[in-house]
Protein backbone atom coordinates (compact mmCIF):
# COMPACT_ATOMS: atom_id res chain seq x y z
CA UNK A 1 0.00 0.00 0.00
CA UNK A 2 1.51 3.27 -1.09
CA UNK A 3 2.04 6.00 0.96
CA UNK A 4 3.40 4.60 4.34
CA UNK A 5 2.10 5.35 7.94
CA UNK A 6 3.02 8.78 7.44
CA UNK A 7 -0.37 9.09 5.22
CA UNK A 8 -2.55 8.87 8.75
CA UNK A 9 -0.61 11.69 9.89
CA UNK A 10 -0.31 13.71 7.54
CA UNK A 11 -3.50 16.01 5.81
CA UNK A 12 -2.37 16.82 2.05
CA UNK A 13 -5.70 18.73 1.24
CA UNK A 14 -4.83 21.06 4.48
CA UNK A 15 -1.25 21.83 3.22
CA UNK A 16 -2.24 22.88 -0.27
CA UNK A 17 -5.67 24.50 1.16
CA UNK A 18 -7.88 22.80 -1.24
CA UNK A 19 -10.90 21.28 -0.23
CA UNK A 20 -11.15 17.68 -0.29
CA UNK A 21 -13.53 17.32 -3.44
CA UNK A 22 -11.35 19.69 -5.36
CA UNK A 23 -10.60 19.34 -8.75
CA UNK A 24 -7.12 18.46 -10.70
CA UNK A 25 -7.37 22.22 -11.75
CA UNK A 26 -7.89 23.36 -8.59
CA UNK A 27 -4.94 21.53 -6.67
CA UNK A 28 -2.85 22.64 -9.42
CA UNK A 29 -3.76 26.00 -9.12
CA UNK A 30 -3.36 26.07 -5.25
CA UNK A 31 0.35 23.85 -5.81
CA UNK A 32 1.72 26.34 -8.35
CA UNK A 33 1.02 29.85 -5.92
CA UNK A 34 2.12 27.89 -2.78
CA UNK A 35 5.43 26.43 -4.85
CA UNK A 36 6.33 30.03 -5.86
CA UNK A 37 5.51 31.37 -2.50
CA UNK A 38 7.70 28.95 -0.67
CA UNK A 39 10.27 28.50 -2.90
CA UNK A 40 13.63 28.19 -1.32
CA UNK A 41 14.99 31.16 -3.66
CA UNK A 42 11.90 33.22 -1.64
CA UNK A 43 12.91 32.26 1.75
CA UNK A 44 16.63 32.01 2.53
CA UNK A 45 17.35 28.69 1.23
CA UNK A 46 14.47 27.09 3.73
CA UNK A 47 12.93 24.31 1.79
CA UNK A 48 10.79 22.83 4.69
CA UNK A 49 6.92 23.79 3.14
CA UNK A 50 8.80 23.50 -0.04
CA UNK A 51 8.94 20.23 0.08
CA UNK A 52 5.69 19.58 1.99
CA UNK A 53 3.69 21.46 -0.68
CA UNK A 54 5.69 19.10 -3.52
CA UNK A 55 4.87 16.15 -1.58
CA UNK A 56 1.20 17.02 -1.48
CA UNK A 57 0.84 17.76 -4.63
CA UNK A 58 2.96 14.85 -5.78
CA UNK A 59 0.10 12.34 -3.92
CA UNK A 60 -3.10 14.56 -4.94
CA UNK A 61 -2.20 15.30 -8.89
CA UNK A 62 -2.35 11.18 -9.22
CA UNK A 63 -5.06 9.99 -9.17
CA UNK A 64 -4.45 6.21 -8.43
CA UNK A 65 -2.32 7.37 -5.30
CA UNK A 66 -5.37 10.06 -4.56
CA UNK A 67 -7.76 7.06 -4.40
CA UNK A 68 -5.21 4.83 -2.23
CA UNK A 69 -4.79 8.37 -0.08
CA UNK A 70 -8.53 9.17 0.52
CA UNK A 71 -9.25 5.19 1.51
CA UNK A 72 -6.15 5.32 4.45
CA UNK A 73 -7.23 8.80 5.55
CA UNK A 74 -11.22 7.52 5.57
CA UNK A 75 -9.98 4.58 7.90
CA UNK A 76 -8.47 6.66 10.30
CA UNK A 77 -10.63 9.22 10.45
CA UNK A 78 -14.02 7.49 10.65
CA UNK A 79 -13.90 5.53 8.67
CA UNK A 80 -13.04 1.69 9.00
CA UNK A 81 -11.99 2.10 12.60
CA UNK A 82 -10.26 -0.82 14.36
CA UNK A 83 -11.74 0.08 17.96
CA UNK A 84 -10.36 -2.04 20.73
CA UNK A 85 -13.99 -4.15 20.38
CA UNK A 86 -17.23 -3.92 21.74
CA UNK A 87 -20.42 -1.60 21.45
CA UNK A 88 -18.55 1.27 19.46
CA UNK A 89 -18.41 -1.09 16.34
CA UNK A 90 -16.17 -3.95 15.10
CA UNK A 91 -12.45 -3.73 17.05
CA UNK A 92 -9.41 -5.92 16.18
CA UNK A 93 -10.59 -9.26 17.77
CA UNK A 94 -13.85 -8.83 15.65
CA UNK A 95 -11.54 -8.41 12.88
CA UNK A 96 -9.21 -11.08 13.37
CA UNK A 97 -11.82 -13.30 14.70
CA UNK A 98 -13.23 -12.96 11.58
CA UNK A 99 -10.43 -13.68 9.85
CA UNK A 100 -9.26 -16.75 11.32
CA UNK A 101 -12.52 -18.94 11.76
CA UNK A 102 -15.14 -16.23 13.86
CA UNK A 103 -16.49 -18.02 16.65
CA UNK A 104 -14.88 -21.18 18.54
CA UNK A 105 -17.43 -24.40 19.52
CA UNK A 106 -18.12 -23.18 22.67
CA UNK A 107 -19.79 -19.97 21.00
CA UNK A 108 -16.88 -17.93 22.56
CA UNK A 109 -14.97 -15.31 20.02
CA UNK A 110 -11.23 -16.23 20.32
CA UNK A 111 -9.48 -13.16 21.90
CA UNK A 112 -6.29 -11.59 20.83
CA UNK A 113 -4.13 -8.70 21.87
CA UNK A 114 -3.91 -5.52 19.75
CA UNK A 115 -1.47 -3.62 21.44
CA UNK A 116 1.47 -2.87 19.42
CA UNK A 117 0.04 -4.08 15.77
CA UNK A 118 1.24 -2.05 13.24
CA UNK A 119 -1.96 -1.35 11.04
CA UNK A 120 -0.11 -0.98 7.88
CA UNK A 121 1.71 -4.37 8.50
CA UNK A 122 -2.06 -5.95 9.14
CA UNK A 123 -3.52 -4.31 6.29
CA UNK A 124 -0.30 -6.09 3.99
CA UNK A 125 -0.51 -9.54 5.99
CA UNK A 126 -4.56 -9.93 5.12
CA UNK A 127 -2.82 -10.42 1.45
CA UNK A 128 -1.01 -13.25 1.91
CA UNK A 129 -1.63 -15.46 4.66
CA UNK A 130 -2.42 -19.05 3.92
CA UNK A 131 -5.98 -20.92 4.12
CA UNK A 132 -7.49 -16.94 3.89
CA UNK A 133 -10.36 -17.24 0.92
CA UNK A 134 -10.41 -15.50 -2.30
CA UNK A 135 -9.17 -14.78 -5.76
CA UNK A 136 -5.53 -14.51 -5.78
CA UNK A 137 -3.77 -10.93 -6.09
CA UNK A 138 -0.84 -9.34 -7.00
CA UNK A 139 2.34 -11.45 -5.62
CA UNK A 140 0.14 -14.01 -3.91
CA UNK A 141 -2.11 -11.28 -2.35
CA UNK A 142 -6.09 -12.40 -1.73
CA UNK A 143 -8.96 -10.38 -2.03
CA UNK A 144 -11.60 -10.73 1.31
CA UNK A 145 -15.41 -10.24 1.05
CA UNK A 146 -16.40 -7.67 2.71
CA UNK A 147 -13.19 -6.09 3.50
CA UNK A 148 -11.49 -4.81 -0.57
CA UNK A 149 -9.14 -6.32 -2.45
CA UNK A 150 -5.54 -5.57 -2.72
CA UNK A 151 -4.56 -5.23 -6.34
CA UNK A 152 -0.83 -5.15 -8.07
CA UNK A 153 1.47 -2.85 -6.78
CA UNK A 154 2.45 -0.27 -8.73
CA UNK A 155 6.23 0.75 -9.54
CA UNK A 156 8.25 2.62 -7.38
CA UNK A 157 9.59 5.81 -8.36
CA UNK A 158 13.22 6.20 -9.37
CA UNK A 159 15.35 9.52 -8.88
CA UNK A 160 18.37 11.32 -11.38
CA UNK A 161 19.91 14.30 -11.61
CA UNK A 162 21.23 15.84 -14.44
CA UNK A 163 22.99 19.09 -15.57
CA UNK A 164 21.93 21.07 -18.22
CA UNK A 165 23.85 24.51 -19.97
CA UNK A 166 22.01 28.12 -19.00
CA UNK A 167 20.39 28.54 -22.23
CA UNK A 168 19.72 25.31 -22.81
CA UNK A 169 17.50 25.29 -19.83
CA UNK A 170 15.74 28.79 -20.86
CA UNK A 171 14.86 27.10 -24.36
CA UNK A 172 14.27 23.32 -23.68
CA UNK A 173 16.78 20.18 -23.86
CA UNK A 174 16.66 16.57 -24.52
CA UNK A 175 18.84 14.34 -21.80
CA UNK A 176 19.56 10.92 -22.07
CA UNK A 177 19.84 8.83 -18.79
CA UNK A 178 20.44 5.36 -17.39
CA UNK A 179 17.97 4.17 -15.07
CA UNK A 180 18.92 1.33 -11.91
CA UNK A 181 17.43 -1.45 -14.42
CA UNK A 182 19.99 -0.72 -17.19
CA UNK A 183 17.11 1.02 -19.23
CA UNK A 184 17.94 3.81 -21.32
CA UNK A 185 15.57 6.97 -20.90
CA UNK A 186 15.49 9.91 -23.53
CA UNK A 187 13.78 12.99 -21.74
CA UNK A 188 12.44 16.32 -22.77
CA UNK A 189 13.54 18.88 -20.15
CA UNK A 190 10.76 21.73 -20.66
CA UNK A 191 11.46 25.15 -21.61
CA UNK A 192 12.46 27.44 -18.46
CA UNK A 193 13.12 24.73 -16.23
CA UNK A 194 14.64 26.51 -12.71
CA UNK A 195 18.31 25.31 -10.91
CA UNK A 196 16.72 22.45 -8.20
CA UNK A 197 13.44 21.81 -10.09
CA UNK A 198 12.87 18.72 -10.26
CA UNK A 199 10.44 17.11 -13.15
CA UNK A 200 8.40 14.00 -13.34
CA UNK A 201 8.05 11.74 -16.39
CA UNK A 202 5.11 9.25 -15.96
CA UNK A 203 5.54 5.60 -16.42
CA UNK A 204 9.38 5.99 -16.61
CA UNK A 205 10.55 4.84 -13.25
CA UNK A 206 10.76 1.36 -12.13
CA UNK A 207 8.41 -1.82 -13.19
CA UNK A 208 5.51 -2.86 -11.25
CA UNK A 209 3.59 -5.60 -10.69
CA UNK A 210 1.96 -7.55 -13.85
CA UNK A 211 -1.14 -5.42 -15.04
CA UNK A 212 0.14 -2.06 -12.26
CA UNK A 213 1.35 0.63 -13.75
CA UNK A 214 5.36 1.65 -13.49
CA UNK A 215 6.88 4.20 -11.04
CA UNK A 216 7.49 7.52 -12.54
CA UNK A 217 11.09 9.22 -13.15
CA UNK A 218 11.78 12.35 -11.11
CA UNK A 219 14.88 14.53 -12.81
CA UNK A 220 16.36 16.64 -10.38
CA UNK A 221 18.00 19.64 -12.62
CA UNK A 222 20.85 21.50 -12.15
CA UNK A 223 21.63 24.85 -14.27
CA UNK A 224 25.05 25.79 -14.62
CA UNK A 225 25.95 29.69 -15.37
CA UNK A 226 26.10 31.69 -17.95
CA UNK A 227 28.95 34.32 -18.60
CA UNK A 228 26.83 36.76 -19.96
CA UNK A 229 23.17 36.19 -18.89
CA UNK A 230 21.29 35.92 -15.34
CA UNK A 231 17.69 35.25 -14.31
CA UNK A 232 15.07 36.36 -12.55
CA UNK A 233 12.13 34.79 -11.92
CA UNK A 234 11.22 34.15 -15.69
CA UNK A 235 12.81 37.30 -16.98
CA UNK A 236 16.93 37.35 -18.47
CA UNK A 237 19.45 39.93 -17.11
CA UNK A 238 22.14 41.11 -18.70
CA UNK A 239 24.66 43.92 -17.75
CA UNK A 240 25.95 46.70 -20.97
CA UNK A 241 28.68 48.87 -20.69
CA UNK A 242 27.77 52.07 -21.58
CA UNK A 243 30.01 55.53 -22.30
CA UNK A 244 29.69 58.62 -20.37
CA UNK A 245 28.25 60.10 -23.38
CA UNK A 246 25.91 57.89 -23.95
CA UNK A 247 24.37 57.83 -20.48
CA UNK A 248 24.69 61.85 -20.18
CA UNK A 249 23.23 62.64 -23.60
CA UNK A 250 20.86 59.41 -24.26
CA UNK A 251 21.38 56.72 -26.64
CA UNK A 252 20.17 54.00 -29.00
CA UNK A 253 22.19 50.75 -27.87
CA UNK A 254 22.30 47.34 -29.18
CA UNK A 255 21.78 44.90 -26.00
CA UNK A 256 22.16 40.74 -26.71
CA UNK A 257 19.08 38.50 -26.01
CA UNK A 258 18.28 35.09 -26.76
CA UNK A 259 14.94 33.95 -28.85
CA UNK A 260 13.21 30.92 -28.38
CA UNK A 261 15.68 28.54 -30.09
CA UNK A 262 18.26 29.72 -28.13
CA UNK A 263 20.00 31.82 -30.95
CA UNK A 264 21.77 34.82 -29.68
CA UNK A 265 20.44 38.22 -31.27
CA UNK A 266 20.48 41.78 -30.50
CA UNK A 267 17.23 43.85 -29.20
CA UNK A 268 17.24 48.08 -29.93
CA UNK A 269 17.26 49.51 -26.51
CA UNK A 270 16.71 53.61 -25.66
CA UNK A 271 18.60 54.79 -22.89
CA UNK A 272 17.67 58.10 -21.84
CA UNK A 273 19.39 61.10 -21.52
CA UNK A 274 20.87 61.30 -17.60
CA UNK A 275 21.33 57.72 -16.94
CA UNK A 276 23.09 56.94 -13.78
CA UNK A 277 25.33 53.74 -13.71
CA UNK A 278 23.79 50.92 -12.66
CA UNK A 279 20.28 51.92 -13.55
CA UNK A 280 17.73 49.09 -15.13
CA UNK A 281 15.99 49.37 -18.00
CA UNK A 282 13.19 47.17 -18.74
CA UNK A 283 12.49 45.29 -22.72
CA UNK A 284 8.84 43.35 -22.47
CA UNK A 285 8.40 39.73 -23.72
CA UNK A 286 12.46 39.10 -24.17
CA UNK A 287 12.72 37.05 -21.05
CA UNK A 288 12.28 33.47 -20.76
CA UNK A 289 9.57 31.93 -22.91
CA UNK A 290 7.16 29.43 -20.88
CA UNK A 291 3.77 28.42 -21.39
CA UNK A 292 1.54 31.89 -20.40
CA UNK A 293 3.33 35.17 -20.47
CA UNK A 294 6.91 35.66 -21.30
CA UNK A 295 8.87 37.19 -18.83
CA UNK A 296 11.00 40.42 -19.74
CA UNK A 297 14.93 40.99 -20.60
CA UNK A 298 16.62 43.24 -17.74
CA UNK A 299 19.17 45.26 -18.46
CA UNK A 300 21.39 46.81 -16.22
CA UNK A 301 23.53 49.83 -17.48
CA UNK A 302 27.12 50.05 -16.43
CA UNK A 303 29.13 53.01 -17.29
CA UNK A 304 32.41 52.31 -18.73
CA UNK A 305 35.39 54.70 -17.57
CA UNK A 306 38.22 54.44 -19.98
CA UNK A 307 41.71 53.44 -18.36
CA UNK A 308 43.88 55.51 -21.11
CA UNK A 309 42.81 59.10 -22.68
CA UNK A 310 44.15 60.29 -26.03
CA UNK A 311 45.36 63.85 -25.57
CA UNK A 312 42.38 64.95 -27.14
CA UNK A 313 39.78 63.05 -25.37
CA UNK A 314 41.44 64.50 -21.94
CA UNK A 315 41.14 68.00 -23.18
CA UNK A 316 37.48 67.52 -23.93
CA UNK A 317 36.97 65.65 -20.18
CA UNK A 318 39.42 68.57 -18.47
CA UNK A 319 37.21 71.34 -20.42
CA UNK A 320 33.94 69.19 -18.86
CA UNK A 321 35.47 69.46 -15.84
CA UNK A 322 35.63 73.41 -15.46
CA UNK A 323 32.06 73.98 -17.09
CA UNK A 324 30.76 71.83 -14.30
CA UNK A 325 33.45 72.75 -11.56
CA UNK A 326 30.17 74.22 -9.63
CA UNK A 327 28.00 71.57 -9.48
CA UNK A 328 29.12 68.86 -6.69
CA UNK A 329 27.46 65.27 -6.70
CA UNK A 330 28.14 64.62 -2.79
CA UNK A 331 26.39 67.33 -2.29
CA UNK A 332 23.11 65.50 -1.24
CA UNK A 333 25.50 63.12 0.72
CA UNK A 334 26.62 65.12 2.77
CA UNK A 335 23.09 66.66 3.22
CA UNK A 336 21.67 63.38 4.96
CA UNK A 337 24.76 62.67 6.80
CA UNK A 338 24.86 66.18 8.50
CA UNK A 339 21.10 65.52 9.14
CA UNK A 340 21.67 62.30 10.84
CA UNK A 341 24.07 63.79 12.88
CA UNK A 342 21.64 66.10 14.40
CA UNK A 343 18.36 63.87 14.64
CA UNK A 344 17.03 65.70 12.53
Amino acid sequence: MAGGQDWFEKDFYATLGVAKDADAAAIKKAYRKLARQYHPDANDGDDTRFKEIGEAYSVLSDPEQRQQYDAIRTMSHGGARFAPGGAGGPGFEDLLGGLFGGAGPTGQRASFDSSGIDLEELLRGMGAGPGMGGAPGGRGGRSFSGFGTRGPRRGADVKATTTLPFRDAVIGSTVTLGTPQGRTVTARIPAGVKDGQTIRLRGKGSDGDPGAPAGDLLIQVSVSADPVFGRQGDDLTVTVPVTFAEAALGAQIDVPTMGQDGAVSTVRVKVPAGTPSGRTLRVKGRGVQRSGTPGDLRVTVQVAVPQRLTDDARAAVEAYAGATAAEDPRADLMAKVRAGGTGA
